[in-house]
């Protein structure tokens, strides 16, 4: 039999930025006793939004966790980024959650924000309750918010409260199950007391109960078949087909509230505590054998054979790392040693923490359910599972978002360039969506992420934790030079003389272009002995220095082959370096004859944007040299695929951000190079020389 009645259930509160979760996230907390007073976001008091960079922008840009207590049952708050920079974040962190809440804001609606996190929802499978927040608010309109969301998302939902009054004089709900209204005191704590409906409502009520209760019947057949025989429902058999629906996601339930006044979420409480599932009811854990895609499977209890995911990591400059995981079968002590599936390593888990929002809180043992931190792990990071080795699994963690904007970065001291990289690996653990890579053909070192808002945040967290301040410029385009011709011998003679022994060197080449990618090839093909044998060595070496800086632009030269075919020497004047030096200019002098041309990258790139859309992002990709290679439908949504110079897309997110307005979304990488039109590498040539001046 499958235990669940003392299991911890994880809630995630998801919605677009500024809907208001972290101030509903601080009313559950308040009303469920975990914290003695109610924080506000704008005055930094929050207990969710406790990083620097979350007060200074009143937003929430990282996923925070605190456990609380409702009627019995134990919860653990899930409240996630809305921003779309940090939306990977919440992707990520949903992984650990049995369903959720979002929040809508009621005079905003239904913005971009909250399209992704439902879709997140709906990949997990995960129940949904939504929160109709701010109907305190001037221009707030419930029964707007319940038609858009049905229209956006294709649902029906199913309103089980309905807000007493409007705007300022929003002063209870009434509950739709039975019957009865709850007016609130206006003082923020929370409390009520049941009257009866109010006259006025009597007909949108009678109106609302009879189109929920068509929603929640739905969610059993017997049930169902007794409703449309004309039989009375009684209250119980009404809830319990409701918790019923809610637990398989048949049926949406809706409240509206205010987070700030403290309506409507004990109502919401009461919902998610009897119709959010345990994680046994979830179904089992299933994973995958080591080494194998053999799948296997446990029951998400604590008499299973323990398992967890670590699904994220903190970076902290003196506790060291901090990584997160979810206990998804059996159970784990203090002070264990766990096999890291992922890594086929051991590790000794020292003292495991609960996180309360900026505190870590020492536990004894984590359970099924439970989400646990643990400190410096040193093989661990972001994706990877815990087991038992005798009772190995692996899970597929998600995937965090790609990348879809880069700077090139800079020590603003010279002294901290090493200090720089150290400190971003030690953030890329933390945040698997940046990616830092060194380009060698510019020798920029270039941070990519979510968006700027993400990348400035990286910035700033640089400077708080580690001290090490950092500029962000436009990356350069990593062009290439090559050849379009062929050309035979191609004389280059070394010949210094100053006194004593000097330095003589004289190498013939022919020099042909090659395909696309194919490198460089040094073909020896000396007859006689003109040149010793063992000077071809500094020849190849004189040529691939040379290779790094072309003689159009300075860019690295790719795609030549060279034959060295002859030269001369001299017995005592002859040296490595003369034949170095020989081949290098020689090669120089040869490219140069070979009709030199410039080179640019060529990105593949899936772009998601809603169809009323696409005809002006497909006429954008033309202007920016694009060439559409072809579109299909996901959804309400079109997906183009196109190839585009990465110089025209540097800065595409802003745009289709604007064009889409943030409903369209990205993905690139590279996949080729290609000539440049010669009035564009004429601009490159000419701008290049001006920086060398």
């Amino acid at each position: 039999m499958i235990k669940t009645t003392d299991q911890i259930r994880n809630i995630g509160l998801i919605g677009h930025s500024g809907c208001g979760k972290t101030s509903l996230a601080e009313a559950i907390l308040y009303n469920s006793k975990a914290i003695k007073r109610l924080g506000r976001v704008d005055d930094g008091s929050s207990s969710m939004d406790f990083e620097p960079e979350e007060i200074k922008r009143k937003v929430t840009l990282g996923t925070a966790f605190h456990p609380f207590n409702w009627k019995s049952a134990s919860f653990n708050l899930i409240d996630t980024p809305g921003e779309n920079d940090f939306l990977s974040d919440t992707k990520v962190c949903l992984q650990a959650a049995e369903g959720t809440v979002v929040t809508i804001d009621a005079v905003d609606s239904i913005k971009v924000g909250t399209e992704k996190v439902w879709a997140f929802s709906e990949e997990y499978n995960l129940p949904r309750l939504i929160f109709v927040n701010k109907l305190d608010r001037e221009r707030s309109d419930f029964y707007k918010v319940i038609d858009e969301i049905e229209r956006t998302f294709s649902i029906k939902t199913t309103p089980i409260y309905l807000p007493v009054g409007t705007e300022g004089d929003l002063t209870g709900v009434v509950n739709l199950i039975r019957l009865r209204a709850l007016m609130y005191k206006n003082d923020g704590t929370g409390s009520f007391k049941e009257e009866d409906i109010p006259d006025s409502m009597a007909e949108i009520v009678d109106t609302w109960r009879e189109k929920i209760l068509e929603n929640i019947v739905e969610a059993n057949d017997d049930i169902m078949e007794k409703y449309l025989d004309g039989k009375e429902l009684t209250a119980k058999e009404i809830e319990q087909t409701f918790i019923e629906g809610v637990k398989s996601g048949i049926v949406v339930p809706v409240v509206p509230g205010s987070a700030t006044l403290n309506i409507g979420v004990g109502q919401l409480l009461d919902i998610i505590a009897q119709s959010i599932p345990f994680p046994a009811e979830r179904g089992t854990v299933k994973g995958h054998k080591l080494d194998s895609e053999e799948l296997v499977e446990f029951d998400a209890v604590d008499e299973a054979p323990f398992s967890a995911l670590v699904f994220k990591t903190l970076a902290d400059p003196f506790a060291g790392k901090l990584n997160l995981f979810k206990v998804v079968s059996g159970k784990i002590d203090s002070e264990s040693t766990v096999f890291n599936s992922t890594k086929k390593v051991k590790e000794r888990l020292g003292q495991l923490l609960l996180i309360e929002g900026r505190k870590q809180t020492p536990i004894d043992m984590a359970s099924a359910g439970t989400i646990a931190a643990v400190a410096k792990l040193k093989e661990t990071t972001t994706g990877d599972t815990f087991c038992k080795e005798d009772n190995p699994i692996v899970f597929h963690p998600a995937e965090p978002l790609s990348p879809t904007i880069s700077f090139a970065i800079e020590a603003r001291e010279k002294e901290n360039e090493d200090k720089v990289y150290s400190s971003l690996a030690r953030l890329v653990e933390e945040d698997p969506t940046l990616r830092v890579d060194r380009d060698q053909s510019t020798s920029e070192i270039i941070l990519s992420g979510t968006g700027q808002i993400h990348l400035e945040n990286t910035r700033d967290r640089l400077k708080r934790k580690f001290g090490v301040e950092i500029n962000l410029k436009t990356p350069k385009v990593p062009y290439r030079e090559t050849i379009r011709n062929a050309r035979e011998r191609i004389i280059y003679r070394h010949k210094k003389q100053s006194g004593g022994r000097g330095q003589f060197a004289e190498v013939h080449f022919d020099i042909f272009p090659l395909k696309r990618d194919e490198g460089f090839v040094f073909e020896e093909a000396l007859v006689g002995m003109n040149v010793p044998r063992n000077f071809v060595p500094a020849v190849e070496k004189g040529i691939v220095e040379a290779m790094r800086s072309g003689v159009l632009a300075g860019y690295p030269v790719v795609d030549i082959k060279i034959r060295f075919f002859d030269g001369k020497s001299h017995e005592v004047d002859s040296s490595e370096m003369a034949f170095k030096i020989a081949a290098s200019m020689c090669f120089k002098k040869a490219v140069q004859e070979a009709t030199p041309i410039l080179l640019e990258p060529i990105m593949n790139m899936e772009i998601t944007v809603p169809e009323e859309v696409m005809g002006d992002v497909i006429g954008d990709l033309n202007g920016r040299r694009g060439r559409v290679l072809g579109m299909d439908r996901e959804g309400k949504n079109q997906i183009i695929r196109a190839e585009v110079p990465l110089a025209e897309v540097l800065r595409y997110s802003f745009d289709l951000t604007s064009m889409t307005g943030g409903r369209g979304s990205f993905q690139m990488k590279q996949s080729h190079y290609e000539e440049i039109p010669a009035q564009l590498a004429e601009k490159i040539v000419s701008g290049s020389k001006e920086e060398g001046k």
